[in-house]
């Protein structure tokens, strides 16, 4: 297929609309904004819908709702959007409504830089709304991997429905690289009910119930309340209990599914760098570098951020003599990471609304090495 020179985030709505999304509700918000514009160019085209709405609250209830009728549904934002978008993360994760909420990262706190990469909303991905509750979270580093992970959210949602977040940045979403579109892409639709008595919230032993479109003759009932299996609210300890397990358990189930990784120059290495996103390119820069001089580093990028791959990452620590985790923030992976190894974790931090420089990440490689 023919290549192409396009943004990242332009990339994205290609992703989007090729894993079959036809509803797009959003806010203009920097540097998310090409995504909004594009998709209102490209949906109505194939009879698709997109509504600019009023703030980034309405933004995720609209395609929440669009998804419970059917449709493949999909918002983008940025920091302070995403921030105010964390209670129905909630609700759809409580409601099993699969979404795609792209989180385009700038710097922050609060209006922070509008224009500049950052990577400080790791944690708030996985952790931002209340209790506990099922997500998966992807991590592009290059224009081409926006368009894969875009159709691999989709395909996540659907498949588990899950709220699941690509958490690109400034630098990923904004810089333009060769695209070539891939052959052959798997596209994945949610499982419905086949007829009979339906029963929305029941596991059919999969751990993920069928979910029934709005409007296609099934009745069944929506709360964000704990709920049995019929949907209505129930205070029944057990029934929380049973509900809550099986939605963490969704993602844990599928994890070898979902989880991916990809490994640079692993085979032989001593010391490891674990990176993701825009850093990533710093990094490997950095590690095919001192490659050439004789250091035996390799690279484990992360493309999937939750569920974490600390299994890799333990079995990484069994193997070198130390870890450099170079990020955009203050050390939000650098810490999950020493959750699963004894040995030293170096971070390489910027939080200065500059990207990281592969000097940088060569030198923490370097401290201690004869």
């Amino acid at each position: 297929m023919r290549a192409r020179l396009i943004q990242g985030n332009e990339a994205c709505v290609e992703g989007a609309i090729t894993a079959g999304c036809r509803f797009f509700a959003g806010y203009p918000i920097t540097p998310s904004s090409e995504i909004a514009e594009l998709m209102s160019l490209k949906l109505p085209e194939l009879g698709g819908v997109f509504i600019q709405m009023e703030d980034e609250i309405a933004s995720i209830s609209a395609i929440i709702g669009a998804s419970l009728t059917g449709k493949k549904a999909m918002t983008a934002t940025s920091g302070p959007g995403f921030s105010l978008m964390q209670e129905n993360i909630g609700f759809a994760s409580i409601t099993e409504t699969p979404v795609v909420i792209v989180n385009v990262q700038r710097g922050g706190p609060s209006t922070g830089r509008p224009t500049s990469p950052s990577q400080g909303d790791v944690m708030q991905a996985r952790w931002g709304t209340h209790g506990d509750h099922p997500v998966v979270v992807y991590c592009p580093t290059s224009v081409q991997e926006t368009f894969e992970l875009t159709v691999e959210s989709f395909n996540t949602a659907e498949m588990l429905r899950v709220p699941v977040i690509l958490l690109s940045d400034e630098v990923i979403a904004h810089m333009r690289e060769r695209f070539v579109p891939p052959e052959n892409i798997r596209v994945i639709d949610r499982k419905r009910p086949s007829g009979g008595d339906y029963i929305p919230f029941a596991d059919d032993g999969s751990g993920v119930p069928p979910m029934a479109d709005f409007g296609s003759g099934y009745r069944y009932h929506v709360t964000g309340l704990i709920h049995d299996e019929t949907g209505f609210p129930s205070e029944d300890p057990e029934v929380q209990r049973k509900l809550l397990e099986r939605l963490m358990n969704k993602t844990e189930r599928y994890r070898d599914e979902i989880t991916f990784v990809d490994e640079y120059h692993t085979e032989d290495m001593d010391i490891c760098v674990i990176s993701y996103g825009s850093s990533f390119r710093s990094s490997i820069h950095a590690v095919n570098e001192l490659r050439k001089k004789g250091v035996k580093v390799g690279c484990l990028k992360l493309k999937t951020l939750w569920p974490f791959p600390g299994e890799k990452v333990k079995e990484v620590g069994e193997t070198v003599k130390k870890i450099v985790v170079p990020e955009l923030n203050f050390g939000q992976i650098g810490d999950e990471v020493r959750k699963y190894t004894h040995i030293p974790v170096i971070g390489v931090n910027r939080y200065d609304g500059n990207l990281m420089r592969p000097e940088e990440i060569k030198n923490a490689i370097l401290e201690g090495v004869n």
